[in-house]
């Protein structure tokens, strides 16, 4: 940056301060925590953000910036921040989340709104759980099951106050102005009883109820997941895959038949399955009633091989397709979600064969129990092969189902569980979003309704249930009576709710009145997304009627990710207006998914996930290293792939950034459709870019000296062209941001402020007002004080600006700046005025002025940039030729400012009557500019050499006229076939129309 330059042409009183200068003076004074900070006498000569970030935040947080009031006159802005899982230290997506939502909260909170922005973490359930196990397995070989339930609730415990306390200081050191006087944890007091009290109520509403059904299974964690959390992965031939639990490779992709006897000595009828192991539980064989091949064998039986069941030979339209296969369909009705709908419509039997842990139990017969499964699919196989009933395998095309948390193979098992009846709800959450006359809810890409309305048009019923040891216990107990089997669950209709146990037993007192029984309470907990869904809710006091549930719900926007859109945002709507009576916000802005350079997203269970404090620190390779192998849950060969991915993304680690950059990166990337690949040198190029605000701020302040004070009001009309030009320049930018931020296009709106501050204020503004200053000349003491007043306004309104987007560089500037006399300036700039428009500034004229200056400076720049090096650096003259007396008039207006961006010993402005001066050379005349400009060389002109410049840009311009010419013909043809049709169909006649019209 130019004005840089500057800095460095001392003139004789910076060289006497040089002679003195004490380098304590650049150095911050120690400041108390909690305490304003102190700075330093003089501006440190570099930006460095780890001087630069600290202690602001402190001060802010003690000072009470953060905290809305619910009595506050002032309308009210409310964020909740989805809470982290304290599975693990946030990442980078994680930190775009808070990027987002703080830019968002300091903006309103500028805007003169009462925000809150809620801070909490999330006791993440199964992930949670999974997490631990995956600890225990790699560095012990002790199991849950060993450790016994309290043990291990008590390591999990552990875990979470470990990595909610490295949470919040993440959040802290990223700048988020949460309200930390609310913040709150899922399963701390309050929350726990919400999450009882919705239970209980949506239980008697009869929304909540328990059924025996065909559930996805997770043999790893041994507990039930919903249809959402299963993630299919497409296979499309014989493919191993790495399964947890098994050392070797597990194959998929591959279809096995084989054949079942016949009774009666009728031969054998062939089957096929991807899942031959699952045959062990086979209860019937279905064929279609039409098919003719199959119609002697209606009503007969097939004997099982291992054990000798007879399975009896149903017709069943709906499932089997004749033209499929054999047109023979084998039914599972304990483990396939199709063939227990069969059971159900023909009542066959059903005989579960697995283990919670995934086993073959004693119902798979004495020769394969105790075997895991897909080691029993290969013992099943060779044991066919012996019988001489395999009939070979072939690669089949096939969707494999796995747990989205431990990549376990889902596998279907038939379980009692909780289910939320999602029906009527789904109905008000589809209409909350697709009411075309009044949508309670906007959702931000429109793009993600389309997904809203095709879910919830099809959704299922959602399991709540989970056979882990973390979470909220279901509120439910099991009445035992005297005299009836003690099995847990055995009677369906022994179930009872209530908040506590003397409710529960109340409840059970009026169903069996006069019985003697026991109560006990189901070891199940409750889906994670259960407590989630109405976390809008209990952050706020729900079930009680608080100052603060009245004052800020609903909330004003729910920001997260796409991936989460079903999982969380859809069920706090269903459950925020069932229980809350109105929808839980009116926006849901949804941002790009993080993801590393290879296009994965950023996950721990990738072990790509990059903390951001290493980026705001910076981190040698080595210390990413060593942190995968103190922190992450990944086995041998997954920490290994992870570690070489580092090597090939950060080979000399990650330089400090500060936390300004990160936060100004990735909203800059938020323009990206869905996903964002991350590149921490864009995140560097921001930090340089904090160097150069630095440095523009340490040059206006040598401009404005130690005793200048604002000026109270200033006239536009009356100021220099180039103050008149920055101030309008900067309404522009004023208006940009802040119509970009109010329709979250947040990637523009940084954008705007960004090239208002690089491209106009430093590059032209600063550069364009130093001669007012050099050598103090009278003549332009007016324009100097001018200059002056111009700046610090500019300063104060840029700064304010950005704040929302680099809150900590922002506040060390602000507050060096001079007040106005007399005037009491806002404590902090967190909670100063976010600029406005001005009327006045805008001035008809100068930007189009300004905008011939700048394609006069360009051409010349561009001129200079051909010349040897030595001439690039001198001084020369200039001539600029104009074709109209507008263009003339402006330049010779503004010869001072041309001069001074250009570096120019001289210019002379001519018009097109005027002979240029031989030893020139040209940039080209453009003719929208109505200029043409020329440099005087020292030396002798190449003349073959502009010759042959001039011939390429003359071939270039031609090539575009001839393409432009093209476009034109082809736009006269397709509007002469769109006449010629709209007259056709005007009769009639639209068999008529030929099908070439478009072509």
């Amino acid at each position: 940056m130019r004005f840089v330059h500057s800095l460095k042409k001392n003139n004789n009183n910076t060289q006497k301060e040089a002679e003195v200068e004490n380098p304590e003076d650049y150095n911050d004074p120690e400041t108390t925590p909690g305490d304003k900070k102190k700075l330093s006498r003089q501006m440190a000569k570099t930006y460095k953000p780890s001087a630069v970030e600290t202690s602001w935040y402190e001060w802010w947080e003690k000072s009470k910036f953060f905290e809305a009031d619910p009595d506050s006159s002032k309308p009210s802005f409310v964020i909740v921040l989805p809470p982290p899982n304290v599975t693990g230290p946030l990442h980078i997506g994680h930190a775009l989340t808070a990027a987002i939502q703080d830019t968002i909260i300091r903006w309103r909170r500028m805007s003169g709104y009462n925000t809150l922005w809620v801070p909490g973490t999330d006791h993440a359930g199964i992930a949670a759980q999974a997490y631990v196990e995956k600890q225990f397995l790699r560095f012990t070989t002790i199991t849950r099951d060993e450790m016994g339930r309290y043990s291990f609730i008590n390591d999990l415990g552990d875990m979470k106050n470990l990595y909610r306390d490295a949470i919040l200081r993440q959040l802290r050191c990223l700048g988020a102005s949460l309200d930390w006087s609310r913040e709150c944890y899922t399963m701390d007091e309050k929350r726990s009883l919400a999450v009882t009290e919705a239970f209980v109520r949506l239980h008697k509403d009869g929304v909540i109820y328990r059924q025996l059904r065909l559930v996805n299974w997770d043999c790893l964690l041994q507990t039930a997941i919903s249809n959402i959390e299963v993630e299919h992965i497409e296979i499309k031939e014989r493919t191993p895959l790495r399964v947890p639990g098994y050392e070797k490779p597990v194959e998929f992709g591959v279809l096995t038949s084989f054949a079942y006897p016949l009774e009666e000595g009728l031969g054998e009828i062939i089957v096929a399955t991807t899942r031959v192991e699952t045959m062990l539980g086979d209860t019937a064989i279905a064929v279609h009633p039409d098919d003719s091949r199959y119609s002697h064998v209606h009503g007969k039986f097939a004997i099982h091989p291992f054990n000798g069941r007879k399975l009896p030979i149903v017709c069943d339209a709906v499932l089997v397709d004749m033209n499929f296969g054999t047109g023979a369909v084998k039914i599972t009705p304990a483990h396939d979600p199709n063939d227990y709908e069969v059971g159900k419509r023909l009542n066959l039997e059903i005989i579960n064969i697995f283990t919670d842990g995934g086993k073959i139990n004693s119902n798979g017969g004495p020769e394969f129990t105790g075997m895991p499964r897909f080691e029993a699919r290969v013992a099943v196989t060779e044991a066919l092969k012996k019988k001489g009933l395999f009939k070979g395998d072939q690669n089949n095309e096939m969707r494999l189902g796995i747990c989205s948390r431990t990549r376990d193979v889902v596998e279907p098992l038939l379980k009692p569980q909780w289910y939320v009846n999602c029906k009527s709800m789904a109905e008000q959450a589809l209409d909350a979003v697709t009411d075309g006359a009044s949508p309670k809810i906007e959702i931000i890409p429109k793009q993600y309704v389309a997904e809203w309305k095709r879910w919830f048009e099809n959704i299922p019923d959602w399991c709540i249930s989970r056979q882990i040891g973390w979470g909220h216990r279901i509120p439910a107990w099991y009445a035992v009576l005297i005299d009836e089997p003690k099995e847990l669950g055995a009677y369906n209709d022994h179930w009872v709710v209530g908040r506590n146990k003397a409710e529960a037993t109340e409840e059970a007192n009026k169903i069996f009145s006069g019985k003697e029984f026991d109560l006990h309470k189901d070891p199940d907990v409750l889906d994670t997304w259960f407590s989630s869904g109405i976390f809008p809710l209990s952050v706020l006091g729900w079930p009680n009627d608080t100052k603060d549930l009245r004052a800020f719900y609903s909330t004003s926007v729910l920001e997260t990710g796409p991936d989460i859109l079903f999982l969380w945002v859809a069920r706090m709507v269903m459950l925020g207006m069932k229980l809350g009576g109105d929808v839980p916000f009116r926006k849901v802005y949804l941002h790009p998914m993080v993801c590393d350079a290879r296009g994965r997203e950023m996950s721990k269970l990738l072990g790509n996930a990059i903390d951001p404090l290493e980026v705001i620190n910076g981190i040698e390779l080595k210390g990413l290293h060593k942190k995968l192998d103190d922190e992450s849950s990944l086995d041998k060969n997954e920490l290994e792939i992870a570690k070489e991915d580092y090597v090939k993304d950060f080979p000399d680690g990650i330089p400090e950034c500060g936390a300004d950059a990160l936060r100004f990166a990735l909203v800059s990337y938020t323009a990206q459709s869905d996903k964002i690949k991350l590149d921490i040198q864009k995140v560097v190029e921001y930090r340089q870019w904090c160097n150069k605000l630095w440095d523009a701020i340490r040059f206006s302040m040598t401009k404005l000296g130690e005793d200048y004070i604002p000026r109270e009001e200033m006239i536009p009309a009356t100021l220099p062209f180039s103050c008149k030009w920055i101030l309008s320049v900067l309404n522009k930018a004023i208006s940009k941001t802040i119509v970009s931020l109010d329709s979250y296009e947040f990637s523009d709106a940084a954008t705007a402020v960004y090239s208002w501050w690089q491209f106009q204020l430093c590059d032209v503004f600063m550069e364009v007002i130093k001669p007012y200053f050099t050598g103090n000349d009278p003549a332009y003491a007016s324009e100097r004080k001018h200059a002056q007043d111009t700046l610090w306004l500019c300063l104060d309104n840029g700064l304010r600006l950005l704040h929302p987007f680099m809150p900590f560089v922002t506040e060390e500037l602000w507050q060096r700046l001079p007040s106005k006399k007399d005037s009491v300036r806002k404590e902090s700039i967190v909670i100063s005025e976010y600029p406005s428009t001005v009327e006045s500034w805008n001035i008809d004229g100068v930007e189009l002025e300004m905008d011939l200056i700048q394609f006069v400076v360009k051409s010349l720049r561009s001129l200079r940039a051909q010349l040897g090096p030595n001439e690039k650096c001198e001084r020369l003259a200039a001539f600029v030729v104009c074709l109209t007396s507008d263009a003339w008039n402006t330049i010779k207006k503004h010869e001072l400012e041309v001069s001074t961006l250009a570096t120019l010993s001289s210019l002379h402005v001519l018009s097109k009557k005027d002979d240029v001066p031989v030893g020139c050379i040209l940039d080209t005349l453009n003719e929208s500019e109505s200029v043409s400009v020329f440099l005087k060389l020292k030396g002798v002109v190449n003349v073959e050499a502009e010759f042959e410049k001039l011939n390429k840009k003359m071939e270039y311009l031609q090539k575009e006229y001839d393409d432009l010419k093209k476009i034109s013909k082809k736009m006269e043809k397709l509007q002469k076939q769109h006449d010629d049709l709209k007259n056709l169909v005007t009769r009639g006649s639209l068999q008529a129309c030929s099908t070439d019209y478009g072509s």
